[in-house]
């Protein structure tokens, strides 16, 4: 059964980069690509239909410059305009098409932290079936070098199994936070560093044989690197990604749908790269 991605557009200059992305992916994956506006319920309904032709011939007209520009065959695509509330209508249509994938672009409230939770985006990520790619940055290769933050949770380990599926041939980081109680009061003393490390090389082992248990389900094994780096986890993940630039950040949401981690508005806020957002189960 062929796989459906939702494409979600505002249709803004800004939404070009995610609009790339989603025909790469689509013809990458020999995906069904649906292309979904979701028109102002207000409008008044003498200029609707005028409105609906326009936004078709707008987003046609988009894909026959981002094929060109980037050499790719046209996927399988519907183009369709909705009326109501635009994350409900997202979210409906990625249930009924039963979508594996949204893609949506960046919200433009980039710094504005305090605004984040009326975005659109924020209110698809928090509700979504599938995972959500937030994409803000130019297509120009595929995804090469991805990004994975782990702990021992549900998030974590469905996160990491939806990166080794979806993308066999990237290069996949596994960056890990930790930290020990007494760091602040007992740091330099020779026996707390001792039993420092040997409690990381202990954690280092439990993360390894986590991430060996998913390699053996699966037949295709990327390029895997597992880094640990002391800290609070969104610092930790900041300096990373800041250090060495990654394409994707993917990340689970810990199966709170009316919740939105730290991590995940950090990303939001101050994006460095595009974002996957992932179900815990």
């Amino acid at each position: 059964m062929s796989q459906t991605l939702l494409f979600a557009t505002d249709l803004s200059q800004d939404n070009r980069a995610a609009f790339a992305r989603a025909l790469r992916l689509a013809y990458a994956q020999g995906a069904q690509l649906d292309i979904l506006h979701v028109l102002d319920p207000y409008l008044p309904h003498r200029v609707l239909h005028e409105v609906e032709r326009a936004v078709s011939e707008d987003i046609s007209a988009t894909l026959t410059d981002l094929r060109e520009d980037y050499a790719l065959e046209a996927p399988a695509l519907m183009i369709q305009t909705l009326v109501g509330s635009p994350h409900v209508e997202i979210v409906r249509e990625a249930h009924e098409r039963h979508a594996s994938l949204i893609i949506m672009g960046m919200h433009r409230k980039r710094g504005q932290k305090d605004l984040l939770l009326g975005t659109t985006v924020m209110r698809v990520l928090r509700s979504a079936p599938c995972p959500v790619v937030v994409a803000s940055y130019l297509p120009t290769q595929p995804w090469q070098h991805i990004l994975v933050p782990i702990d021992f949770s549900l998030a974590a380990r469905q996160t990491l199994k939806e990166a080794l599926i979806r993308f066999p041939e990237a290069k996949l980081t596994l960056l890990h936070a930790w930290s020990l109680p007494g760091e602040r009061e007992l740091g330099s003393q020779a026996y707390y560093a001792q039993w420092r490390d040997h409690e990381v090389s202990r954690l280092r082992e439990a993360l390894d044989n986590e991430v060996e248990s998913l390699l053996r389900e699966l037949d295709g094994v990327p390029d895997i690197e597992l880094v640990l780096e002391q800290g609070q986890p969104c610092n930790v993940l900041h300096d990373y990604m800041k250090r060495h630039t990654p394409d994707l950040v993917m990340i689970g949401s810990r199966g709170q749908p009316h919740h939105t981690s730290q991590l995940t508005e950090m990303l939001l806020n101050e994006p460095h790269c595009d974002l996957m957002l992932c179900r815990a189960w």
